[in-house]
């Protein structure tokens, strides 16, 4: 593609940004600050939508190339971007979502495999996607830590194996940056919303099943090894505490760095990203393939991090009730 046209979009994606600022100020979908936020001002809600209309855009403009993927990304876009504006019920929001994820699981060919692997593949898709949504707390690091993804996954499609449409990342790419133009800042101008912490979930492993399915190496679940140790072990402590674990709360690690020992959010945002980046060229260099190496660096790295929280939260605050 020509830097022209990425060029062209980039413009498309920023002035629809904007215009969605003007609808969301109209129709006061904003984000109020609560006990359990991370913020103090208020702040527009859902800026995060741009990263599924990018691609649904693009599709019109160039055909339906995964036209059951798009539908399943409207879905639960569309729930998701309710959810922002007015509360949804569990019930119809995993509705929503469950049939999203069939639709992307028809794209991919996953309907082949034996029932076990469905089941699990559902457990680990909608599991993700929620535990994607939950570290969606401070400025800068939902965008900042899917540039990384969607940066990682392009590099890998260009360079190592083609396992999937180079535009559709090139467009993921753009609208994610758009984005982090307005949220990647002290005082953001706007919040990913449901809307963009989800579709954006669900974006990235499209991609990533996409290179699975193509490699058949589950490695590349490393691509969300900060996310997923970080959400992981505060589902674990939370049972050991015996809390509510689909209540919200403030117990990740990154809320306790911003929240607690006030380290700029932004900040906090970088050092996910940095972290993330060294074990992304860890993979792609030397643990692409081979599920030993998959196992050994996944328990060497969630050790380092237990004693890290442990070091830095206390093991009082990581294991004593709450009152």
């Amino acid at each position: 593609m020509d830097f022209l046209t990425l060029l062209i979009f980039f413009v498309i994606f920023f002035a629809l940004e904007l215009t969605y600022f003007k609808i969301a100020d109209r129709y006061n979908i904003v984000d109020h600050p609560n006990h359990r936020s991370s913020h103090t001002n208020i702040t527009i809600r859902g800026g995060g939508i741009i990263f599924s209309i990018a691609l649904l855009l693009w599709s019109l403009y160039t055909g339906w190339q995964y036209s059951w993927f798009l539908s399943g990304l409207f879905l639960i876009s569309l729930i998701s971007f309710i959810d922002d504006v007015n509360t949804v019920s569990n019930r119809i929001r995993i509705i929503f979502h469950l049939a999203a994820v069939a639709l992307l699981f028809y794209q991919l060919g996953v309907y082949n495999l034996p029932l076990y692997w469905i089941l699990l593949a559902f457990i680990f898709v909608i599991g993700t996607i929620n535990a994607i949504n939950f570290m969606d707390g401070i400025n800068g690091i939902t965008g900042g830590y899917g540039l990384i993804a969607l940066l990682t996954l392009y590099y890998i499609n260009k360079f190592n194996i083609a396992f999937t449409e180079e535009k559709y990342l090139l467009m993921a790419i753009i609208a994610i940056l758009v984005f982090n133009f307005f949220n990647f800042r002290k005082k953001a101008k706007c919040f990913a919303g449901d809307v963009g912490s989800v579709s954006l979930a669900f974006i990235i492993l499209f991609f990533l099943l996409q290179l699975m399915i193509k490699t058949g190496s589950i490695n590349y679940l490393l691509l969300l090894l900060v996310y997923g140790l970080d959400a992981v072990t505060t589902i674990a402590f939370r049972i050991l505490r015996k809390e509510n674990v689909f209540e919200a709360h403030r117990s990740h690690y990154y809320q306790f760095l911003a929240n607690e020992r006030k380290v700029p959010h932004l900040l906090v945002a970088a050092l996910y990203m940095l972290v993330q980046v060294i074990v992304n060229v860890l993979l792609v260099c030397y643990l692409s393939q081979g599920i030993i190496y998959l196992v050994a660096f996944i328990f060497i790295a969630a050790i380092i991090f237990l004693l890290i929280r442990f070091k830095m939260e206390g093991r009082q605050r990581l294991l004593t009730p709450r009152t």
